[in-house]
């Protein structure tokens, strides 16, 4: 095999290795990770900060890439609904206001035909936490989020 060969070879394996990933979250590109606290466990979560990356929240992602879920963050209190147009996994998600207190929760499921059902809390809420459907059964309506950063 030529030097050019083995180079070509190289690079090729290459791209390839990259166009497959190395673990990562596969559909989570260009969300920050951040860490947080629920009743004293620790998660590792994307973010979801701006409305682009929270109107793409988990749609399409079927792998977390090690992370336990997402946050989202809202610039003010909302009471805006959540829906699962094009998410593949069933989610549980966990509402909280302004101060971390726990505000609802629901199990979601995937969205096969429209209209998608929309889940809307009881109450306003400034963060969402969105994990796999069981992932977050610890949390109740004493429970507590802390932004902890990491």
């Amino acid at each position: 095999m030529t030097l050019r060969s083995l180079l070509l070879l190289a690079v090729s394996a290459s791209l390839l290795l990259a166009a497959c990933g190395s673990g990562g979250a596969t559909g989570m590109e260009g969300f920050d990770s951040t860490t947080i606290t629920i009743d004293g466990r620790e998660l590792g979560v994307a973010v979801a900060d701006t409305p682009a990356l929270r109107s793409q929240g988990l749609m399409g992602v079927t792998d977390l890439g090690g992370l336990d879920g997402m946050l989202f963050v809202f610039e003010g209190s909302t009471d805006a609904g959540f829906w699962m147009k094009d998410t593949l996994i069933a989610l549980d998600i966990v509402f909280f206001d302004a101060g971390g207190g726990f505000v609802d929760r629901f199990t979601m499921e995937p969205c096969t035909e429209d209209p998608c059902p929309v889940y809307r809390p009881a109450g306003s809420y400034r963060y969402a936490v969105e994990a796999p459907a069981g992932d977050l059964g610890f949390v109740g309506e004493q429970s507590v989020l802390e932004l902890t950063g990491g």
